[in-house]
């Protein structure tokens, strides 16, 4: 069967069709959500037949899986990792990774957009679905555990370490809600760096006694 020439065109500029359906697939995602897009969607906007699609995904769900898991291995790919700033002190290398983190999602904000369209959807529930926003949500977290340890529990201890567990949780429904925010008002990540850097700051300067003792 013929393609049309802009699926002809975007082919020929490096990308295969399973990649082409994927980038109409997040597309329409974030326009119409999942429920809302129809195989026919992805077909007029990839230029590709229906019969593609179902070769390359099976059915729409293994669309959203297949989706999922490039995105994971796009989000791992842009964002920086917190040991890429050893050099610096604890706070300024906190500082310095959630920066270079929300630069990231400024230049891509359809990254966490993407999972907070999925997660409003009955599409949630799904195996192929769970287990990969299961290893995004682990790799976000470990981020912020890495980047929070050489500030609060630098030589351990369990009060300590439970600390940088619940800080984790807050630093990544941070960015989740910034998300949400980014897409309705347009606030960047980038933009909450400094107040979020500042609570920290403010307090590791609180428990700082503490730890003399």
């Amino acid at each position: 069967m013929a393609r049309d020439s802009s699926s002809a065109s975007t082919t020929a500029a490096g990308l295969s069709s399973r990649q082409v359906i994927l980038n109409a697939a997040r597309a329409l995602v974030g326009e119409k959500g999942y429920d809302g897009m129809a195989i026919s969607d992805l077909s007029a906007q990839s230029g590709l037949p229906p019969s593609s699609i179902y070769y390359h995904f099976g059915n729409k769900l293994g669309v959203l899986a297949a989706l999922l898991e490039r995105t994971f291995d796009e989000l791992h790919a842009l964002f920086p990792n917190p040991s890429s700033f050893d050099e610096l002190a604890p706070l300024d290398r906190l500082e310095a990774w959630f920066s270079a983190a929300c630069d990231s999602l400024d230049r891509r904000p359809d990254y966490l957009q993407l999972l907070v369209a999925i997660s409003v959807g009955p599409q949630k529930d799904a195996e192929a679905v769970q287990a990969t926003v299961r290893r995004i949500r682990d790799y976000a977290h470990a981020s912020w555990v890495a980047a929070l340890t050489p500030i609060f529990a630098p030589n351990g201890g369990k009060n300590n370490e439970a600390l940088v567990q619940q800080l984790a949780v807050l630093g990544r429904a941070l960015t989740d809600g910034l998300s949400v925010t980014n897409s309705f008002d347009g606030m960047s990540y980038r933009s909450q760096v400094a107040p979020f850097v500042a609570l920290i700051r403010g307090l590791a300067d609180q428990r700082a006694p503490k730890r003399k003792r």
